[in-house]
């Protein structure tokens, strides 16, 4: 692959996510105690609760933090004013943007997302306006030979829908994001090597973006990314890939 690699780019978005690890933790124990509340606190029997269980697990959160955050949301002690609100919107260069959200306040929280918006030349759209665009993935990023038929064997018997090299004898395993947590569990078993693990809406197709229109889109995500209500933020941008070095 010319350029800058596709996992190189995977592990770029994960550390500066990383870097913001105070304001994850803070969005991660808000989708646990909301999950929790919806669907009951055992994590076993509630598919919500399972996947950010295991984002909190991801981001090296205390099994007592996460406990404590499950536990308030099941005892019905918070999280009932809380519900989830997807934005939708375009970002310079005619970018789909699809913002995930958790609010107790919807006037507040369309008012922050509007601005962020426009602050940086997108603008919001309508419910349904790119959702259309995106799939709701689960993702396992894994070392693995697969060119090894055992590895191609071990990927069906676990569940998940495919798989595709990246590179650096790395592979991305495709799932069902319901049983994220299980396939995660077979392919460890087979001792397969777990490099990483997320739930995302994909873009079944990228539009790529020069410099100019790649910087003002990586300044908009943050943006909103900053926000508290905003959980999740998704696009259908290709970035120049000198974003990436120069970053570096």
């Amino acid at each position: 692959m010319a350029g800058h690699s596709k996992w190189a780019n995977i592990k770029h978005r994960k550390a500066r996510q990383d870097a913001k690890k105070g304001a994850t933790f803070s969005k991660i124990i808000r989708e646990l105690t909301v999950a929790a509340k919806e669907g009951g606190g055992v994590i076993e029997d509630n598919p919500r609760l399972r996947l950010a269980h295991e984002k909190a697990l991801s981001a090296n959160m205390t099994k007592d933090t996460i406990n404590r955050a499950i536990q308030r949301g099941a005892g019905g002690q918070e999280g009932q004013n809380l519900e989830e609100v997807i934005y939708e919107g375009y970002a310079p260069g005619g970018i789909a943007v699809y913002v995930k959200t958790l609010t107790d306040n919807k006037n507040r929280t369309v008012s922050e997302v509007r601005h962020a918006f426009t602050k940086f030349g997108g603008n919001l759209g309508t419910s349904g306006s790119v959702a259309y665009l995106f799939e709701n993935k689960g993702k396992l990023f894994v070392k693995a030979d697969t060119s090894n038929e055992a590895f191609f064997d071990q990927v069906i018997e676990s569940g998940a829908d495919d798989f595709s090299d990246l590179d650096g004898g790395m592979a991305e395993v495709v799932c069902d994001p319901k049983i994220l947590s299980n396939v995660k569990v077979a392919l460890e078993s087979h001792g397969v090597q777990i490099e990483a693990t997320e739930v995302i809406m994909e873009a079944e197709n990228n539009i790529p973006l020069d410099l100019e229109h790649s910087e003002k889109n990586i300044k908009l995500v943050e943006l909103l990314e900053e926000l508290d209500d905003v959980q999740e933020v998704f696009t259908n941008a290709k970035l120049d890939e000198s974003i990436y070095k120069n970053e570096h």
